[in-house]
């Protein structure tokens, strides 16, 4: 829909869920809405803790370069907070990587990522965000439905957590985000107000997860920062990530694709970690101390709604309510971060909060989103069992390109370097094309364990 109507003023933004996508929202309003109104249905821990609202924290997670990059543009200081708080930032030629043509090739990289639990960084970001006079919450409250008709959402329809007899209460705004993460009832409640559903693309590889956390004994200290041992398609569907995190600790996860899902509990999760592609894993946590119950996730299909082709005026979506990833490639918080830039520098852009700022925040946080989607949903398609995702012509040379970038990067650190920083989403996938890169991949590669520069 057109950007007709231009509602003006700053007025009152509404963010629908307060996870980490919500609140780095409702950061990037911050100076363009008179007030911001968090809506979410968990109460807020004291300290750092995991919480029910977010099924998905008790699992590896990691701001890519280009994540930590946005989050510190957006909050100048936070990366130094973070790290004081006990993140590790963690280089990508830290990272001990089976590929699936092999051990990638060591050399030294400025490409890094940040490591720590799910509620350290939601913390982080929250302590920040309580700071601030403009934002008003409203915890243990569930949104209901909006408020609009069929071209334009005008607020949000809330009321008390779990209880159904509760007053409805209406919170009228210029401007709704949607920050509900991947059980959002968007598209019901769009389709109570009239408005047709957005274009959507679906790929489901049926991942599930497995993680716990260990405690690092004394003198444990590998010759590595990180480990992943990556999944090889058709035949070996599971990995296997160990990453470090505050308080001296590993969080390592499990994850693996339709028809190879770990049985529950510690004997599942120690006889998934036998079945990985290497040793290395299971050796390094054989001397470890287990600190916590084995956890499952499954996170259900990786979804794309194309709210930048079709939404009513006054809405903007953000995060995993836009779009969900296969959790494999450790894309989905650093993909918000691009989003919430993308929502600031729209408000930036028209002075407000108005139509036109959230018709140019859906443009931008879909172009923030196209990257890590194309490379995702790309490497879904090669496990037999996937159902959706792209297909033909194009998907297959691409394929057959990535093989022999991946063969390369296991002896050549130039095409490792390249190979890192679009995974990281510094880069976009025409690095691989870049003539250096393109003459050592067409001279042929090898595999084999990590080779010097």
């Amino acid at each position: 829909m057109g950007v007709q109507g231009e509602s003006t003023g700053r007025g009152t933004a509404v963010v629908i869920g307060g996870g980490l996508a919500g609140m780095l929202a409702a950061w990037a309003l911050r100076g363009y809405a008179e007030r911001i109104v968090i809506v979410e249905r968990d109460r807020y821990p004291e300290r750092p803790a995991f919480r029910s609202g977010v099924p998905q924290g008790r699992h590896a997670h990691l701001l890519l370069e280009a994540g930590h990059r946005a989050l510190e543009a957006l909050m100048p200081g936070v990366r130094k907070e973070l790290t004081a708080a006990g993140a590790v930032r963690v280089p990508m030629s830290g990272v001990r990587w089976l590929s699936a043509a092999g051990w990638l090739a060591e050399y030294e990289s400025e490409v890094a990522f940040l490591s720590c639990t799910r509620p350290l960084l939601d913390h982080t970001v929250l302590r920040r965000l309580r700071g601030e006079p403009t934002v008003r919450w409203l915890e243990n409250t569930d949104v209901v439905g909006l408020l609009g008709a069929p071209g334009e959402v005008t607020g949000a329809q809330v009321r008390a957590r779990g209880d159904a007899r509760a007053e409805v209460r209406e919170v009228r705004a210029e401007l709704v985000v949607d920050a509900s993460g991947r059980t959002s009832a968007l598209p019901s409640w769009l389709a109570r107000l009239g408005c047709p559903p957005a274009p959507e693309e679906r790929v489901d590889a049926g991942v599930s997860y497995a993680s716990r956390l260990y405690d690092r004994r004394a003198g444990q200290d590998p010759d590595f920062a990180a480990l992943y041992l990556q999944t090889k398609a058709p035949d070996a569907p599971r990995l296997g990530v160990a990453l470090p995190v505050e308080d001296g600790r590993w969080i390592a996860s499990l994850g693996s694709m339709r028809g190879a899902q770990a049985e529950p509990g510690a004997a599942g999760f120690d006889r998934q970690l036998g079945l990985l592609r290497d040793p290395s894993l299971r050796e390094l946590l054989a001397d470890a101390e287990p600190a916590g119950a084995v956890r499952g996730f499954w996170p259900g299909p990786g979804v794309r709604r194309h709210y930048e082709r079709r939404a009513p005026r006054g809405l903007v979506v953000i995060g995993d309510a836009v779009c969900t990833f296969n959790p494999v490639y450790g894309q989905g918080i650093t993909v918000a971060a691009l989003g919430a830039r993308a929502l600031r520098a729209a408000a930036e852009r028209h002075g407000g909060i108005g139509h036109r700022t959230a018709h140019t925040a859906r443009k931008g946080i879909a172009a923030a989103t196209n990257t890590a989607w194309m490379l995702s949903s790309s490497e879904d398609v090669r496990f037999p069992a996937t159902t959706g995702g792209p297909a033909g012509i194009s998907v297959r040379a691409q394929h057959r390109y990535l093989d022999r970038v991946m063969r390369r990067a296991t002896v050549d650190p130039r095409v490792c370097k390249a190979l890192h920083e679009v995974m990281s989403l510094v880069a976009a996938p025409t690095a691989l094309m870049r003539p250096a890169v393109l003459g050592a991949v067409l001279r042929g590669g090898g595999s084999g364990r990590p080779t010097s520069p």
